[in-house]
Order: C-alpha cells, then structure tokens, then sequence
C-alpha cells in the first residue's frame, strides 16, 4: 500500500485536496479526529493532558476542551511541546493500526491528512516510516488568513498567530516529495491533484 502523508498550514485548504485524493480513489485518514481519540476520558493521554495543564482543560463533562487548550499550546512555544510530546506519540500509534487495517482490506493508496506532521517528523523521525511520500499544500497567507476568518470568525492576529506558531512554509518544503499551490481555483487545483496523481500514485 502507498501511504501519502498530506500536511500545511492552517487555512491552506488540506481538506479540499484529502476530498479530491478521495475522489480519485484514495482512503483518508484524518489525524485531528484519530487525535482525538489519543485524549479520550479515561485514557492515558487524557491524563497526561490534565497533569500537564490542568484541569481547566476540562469542559463540564470531563472531556479535554480543544479550544481551552489551544488557547494555552498557541502563544506557548514551551507548552506546545509538552503538548506535543504527550499527544505525538499517541497519535502516531493509532494512525499506525489504520493504515495496517486499511493494508488488510486491500487499499492501494492511503492518505493521512496531518496538519502537524513536520513537528511530528521534528520531535520524532519514526513519523516518516509509515509514508511513502509527503505532500504539502500551500496557499499565500491573506487567503489562508481569509480562509480562516470565513470558517471559524477568529479574528485576524488570533489567526495569525496560528499561522505563526506552524511550521513556515520553507520548513515544510524541506520535506515535500509534491507541493501543491491551492492559491488559485478550485479547478485549478483539481487539475493540479489529478495531474499529481496520476504521475506519483501507483494504480493496480
């Protein structure tokens, strides 16, 4: 099975280009939702988080709120490798029993959609193991930041300093087997996807 790692920053537009891959024939993985799992009540993750933060990371059921931790991890260079090196670790495991159950049903070309993944390959270079090739989708910053604001009605300097706690673009590019400019149209970049596609992926 090929294993395509898809990452870049906030607002460049990676779930667009994971539907499109999906379209062509691709299984995706998101590692924000298997990321989620890594925290669960209960779990050991979820108690590192609350040993290392605090429990007014906590919402009223006793799930670990994402907004209230994003709020600490952002504007915290520190803090956000603490949160890093809990959740990282985690996270990687999951994704690993995927892709080995996704290799048992036959998939041919698996798509992990990480948007953290050159902090990851950074803290730990065992993330590249389990990819074939990274792909990295960019955008230039005022659409990414627009992008942002449409969605989520953060304001601009909260989303900046989103984009600016990321790993930069250059960063990024020292990684990338593909990039991928989503500063255009969406057929633009449907044509880009396709065309990336049929030239990297492997078709039976």
């Amino acid at each position: 099975m090929f294993v395509i790692g898809l990452t870049g920053g906030i607002g460049t537009g990676k779930s667009e280009v994971s539907r499109l891959l999906n379209e062509l024939g691709a299984e995706i993985i998101e590692a924000d939702k298997v990321a989620h799992e890594a925290y669960e009540p209960g779990t050991p993750g979820w108690r590192e988080v609350v040993e290392a933060f605090g429990e007014g990371v906590l919402d009223a059921d006793g799930r670990i709120d994402r907004k209230a931790l994003g709020g600490i991890v952002f504007g915290d260079e520190e803090a956000r490798e603490r949160l890093n090196a809990i959740v990282h670790p985690i996270v990687r495991r999951l994704l690993e029993e995927r892709i080995a159950e996704l290799e048992r049903q036959g998939t041919s070309v698996a798509v992990i959609e990480v948007p953290l993944l050159v902090e990851a390959i950074k803290q730990q270079s065992r993330w590249t193991q389990m990819l074939d090739e990274i792909w990295v989708v960019t955008t230039p910053e005022e659409q990414a930041v627009a992008r942002v604001r449409a969605r989520s009605g953060l304001d601009e300097s909260a989303i900046r300093a989103r984009i600016g706690s990321q790993a930069t673009e250059e960063e990024r590019a020292e990684f990338a087997d593909a990039v991928i400019d989503n500063g255009g149209s969406l057929e633009g970049l449907r044509r880009e996807v396709t065309n990336l596609w049929r030239e990297r992926a492997p078709h039976n």
